[in-house]
């Protein structure tokens, strides 16, 4: 797959500062200094998340504790502005040993070279974790071209259709796009059908949000690309993906898709569908934890409908990644909290019970299936088997994802012209594109 957030400058300042500073902080660091006879190795690791995936990684760490007696883990969550708190960490010496990385701020830890290559580790006969246990469309920006991996996928959100079964049904749709989806019949046109008939009964049909997952996975589900195999951006050329962009956009002109961005300050897709006022959202299973709360509320998933004759296409995944801080003291302790962190085990430990993301790593999917929530959660599976992370084509380049946000959002809520917006969008992803190349 050729596919492939928002940075701000002082973010990009200070990543810019890191070589230097990290080298002057972490020089013989990577011997793993040895502490005093009785004391325990202090490491410590950040993330963001919300109050219930805080828990469980407290939790997680308490036990990991409990089980490697000669080692003291601290969370120190980050709740807000985590990626610039984490970059004016690494920059004054102070970050933590292990940390989660989101998928594009991974690849410039790799090119200030802040962050360990695990390659070695994972291929070491002792290592918990091996590359080929985790999925291979989500490495993504974690993975360079030569193969060295620098960061593992600590679980991952395919991105699919929630629909509100309800809605639908009372707007006359008699079979749910589940049922199409068996019958190889989940298309294009269908999907369109189901939007007209929502708007019809003064209902949203889907509420369609300002991100590269959502875009690509209508592009894809056309059997388009974004990028050709030398990083170039070409959407604006891809006869497939120009047919899928003007798919978003004569729904969107025609009120059976409407933009996040014109909502009213403060509501969201989610709110709308728990309120029964969207048939369609398109997330991860991040919306499972809320939805299922909502007694009243009658959903269930699908893939994105696909319009090449195929019953299922690639689409985003969306992936962050558990990243070891180069100046560590203890490396070794370091990635066996990682790899712990990472496996199998560690994934079940994390998402049973009702979790917000699905595994990354082979062998641990019954965390997704049980309770059968939604009806068709093995579709989470299905979507992640053959998805794609955010590529490094886009990752790699900074600014480059707000360049793309920037242009889609003033097509959609200035009236622009499609064919003049992809145009323009072409020249000023490849002018930043090019831009990056000739400064390195």
């Amino acid at each position: 797959m050729k596919l492939n957030r928002k940075m701000p400058c002082a973010a990009l300042a200070a990543i810019m500062l890191v070589p230097a500073l990290a080298a002057c902080s972490s020089e013989g660091s990577q011997g793993g200094a040895e502490p005093k006879s009785g004391e325990k190795i202090k490491l410590t690791w950040s993330t963001w998340g919300n109050p219930g995936e805080l828990g469980r990684f407290q939790e997680f760490t308490k036990e990991y504790n409990a089980k490697h007696p000669n080692v003291e883990v601290e969370l120190i969550p980050v709740p807000s502005d985590y990626e610039q708190k984490i970059l004016t960490q690494l920059s004054g010496g102070t970050a933590p040993d292990i940390f989660y990385s989101g998928d594009s701020t991974i690849a410039k830890l790799i090119e200030n070279g802040t962050i360990t290559e695990l390659t070695p580790l994972m291929k070491a006969p002792d290592s918990k974790i091996k590359e080929a246990d985790f999925f291979q469309g989500l490495w993504g920006a974690a993975k360079t071209e030569d193969g060295k991996v620098y960061g593992v996928p600590v679980d991952c959100n395919p991105l699919i259709l929630w629909y509100n079964k309800k809605l639908l049904q009372e707007a006359g749709v008699s079979e749910m796009p589940a049922d199409l989806f068996e019958k190889g019949q989940w298309t294009w046109d269908a999907f369109k059908g189901m939007l007209e008939k929502l708007r019809a009964s003064d209902k949203h049909g889907f509420v369609l949000d300002n991100d590269w997952n959502r875009y690509y996975s209508f592009v894809t589900s056309n059997g388009g690309t974004i990028y050709n195999d030398q990083g170039e951006f070409i959407a604006d050329k891809d006869p497939k993906t120009v047919e899928a962009y003007k798919f978003l956009y004569d729904n969107v002109k025609n009120k059976n898709i409407t933009f996040a961005g014109t909502l009213p300050k403060g509501q969201g897709g989610d709110a709308m569908f728990m309120s029964n006022q969207v048939g369609f959202v398109s997330a991860g299973r991040w919306y499972l934890p809320i939805f299922k709360q909502n007694k009243d509320l009658e959903f269930d998933i699908v893939p994105f409908p696909t319009n090449t004759g195929n019953k299922i296409e690639p689409a985003g995944v969306a992936t962050a990644y558990m990243v070891m801080n180069k100046s560590t003291k203890h490396p070794e302790e370091a990635y066996r909290f990682l790899s712990e962190f990472v496996s199998k085990e560690g994934q079940i430990f994390r998402l049973q019970g009702g979790g917000n993301a699905v595994p990354s790593v082979e062998g641990a999917d019954e965390v997704v299936l049980e309770g059968n929530l939604p009806e068709h959660a093995s579709y989470f599976l299905d979507a992640r088997n053959i998805g794609y992370a955010l590529t490094p084509f886009q990752a790699g380049v900074p600014g480059l994802s707000k360049v793309i946000t920037d242009e889609m959002e003033a097509l959609w809520l200035k009236d622009g012209n499609l064919e003049e917006t992809l145009k323009t969008l072409g020249v000023k992803a490849n002018e930043k594109i090019k831009e990056y190349k000739a400064s390195k």
